[in-house]
């Protein structure tokens, strides 16, 4: 990855990297961008971002992407693609005890889309308007030094899938700070963010099993409206290797007739469509 340069002056130290001198923020947002579209796999694309996050000032974040619902997604978590640099002691609480479902933060980006400072958190725990729940939630994050940061919710093109991140600030810093960062770039980091997820989503899940390549050259033929006669003539194979392949698939995307498993691994990116 292209790192963001060091600014020079005194005052200029004190800022983050991207908040130079507006050419510079858009040579580097480029290059940030660039590095993220060429990233091969989920976790080199990860660590480029979070990198970016922690020399912006957002050392921890933590993203979820499901395309199975978010009522299925918050009971069971073997349905989301979840990836955090959080500390494990954090995640054990946060995750391994299913505090997540319960974060007023996470309700937030189930229902939203767009970006949210957690100062409305802060400002109705305050009040006394969050639910025992709830304060159970913000009591363990500030017990963890999870005080201040900001929630992002994706615009997915599918009524099932949804994509959230949250961007958490240090330890020490104060909601007003965060805002304040957020102020000066959170548009660009909204946008890098929004670069995450729609490369996210584009990769195959990596918690499904993976079809072979006869079984997906099976399927997308099915997409295509052909038979098994016809697919078996397309593949140089016999029809009962053609059914063979099609029964696999199905087994491997745990579904029960071809047309759900054509629609099931279209959606999770096992098999591409042109158009």
């Amino acid at each position: 990855m292209t790192k963001m340069s060091t600014i020079g002056s005194s005052e200029e130290r004190d800022k983050t990297p991207l908040e130079g001198c507006p050419g510079c923020v858009l040579e580097q947002t480029l290059s940030l961008i660039e590095s993220m579209l060429a990233a091969e796999s989920v976790e080199d694309l990860w660590r480029i971002f979070t990198e970016a996050m922690a020399e912006t000032g957002f050392p921890r974040a933590i993203y979820g992407f499901t395309r199975d619902g978010v009522a299925d997604a918050l009971t069971d978590m073997g349905r989301v693609l979840f990836l955090s640099n959080h500390e494990p002691a954090y995640l054990e609480g946060f995750i391994g005890r299913g505090l997540y479902r319960d974060a007023p933060m996470v309700r937030w980006a189930a229902d939203n889309v767009g970006a949210s400072s957690w100062r409305h958190v802060a400002e109705a725990y305050a009040a006394g308007e969050l639910t025992e729940a709830e304060r159970k939630v913000i009591d363990f994050n500030r017990k963890m030094g999870v005080n201040a940061g900001y929630s992002i919710s994706f615009r997915d093109a599918s009524t099932l899938s949804k994509g959230a991140l949250g961007l958490v600030g240090a330890p020490e810093a104060t909601q007003d700070e965060i805002d304040g960062l957020w102020e000066r770039v959170g548009r660009t980091v909204l946008t890098t963010a929004t670069v995450l997820h729609l490369r996210m989503s584009s990769f195959p899940h990596p918690k499904t099993t993976a079809l072979t390549p006869r079984q997906r050259e099976a399927l997308e033929w099915v997409a295509h409206g052909k038979t098994t006669q016809d697919i078996a003539l397309l593949m140089g194979i016999s029809v009962a290797m053609v059914e063979k392949h099609l029964r696999l698939a199905r087994i491997a995307l745990d579904v029960e007739k071809t047309s759900h498993a054509v629609a099931k691994a279209i959606r999770l990116n096992q098999i591409f469509l042109p158009g």
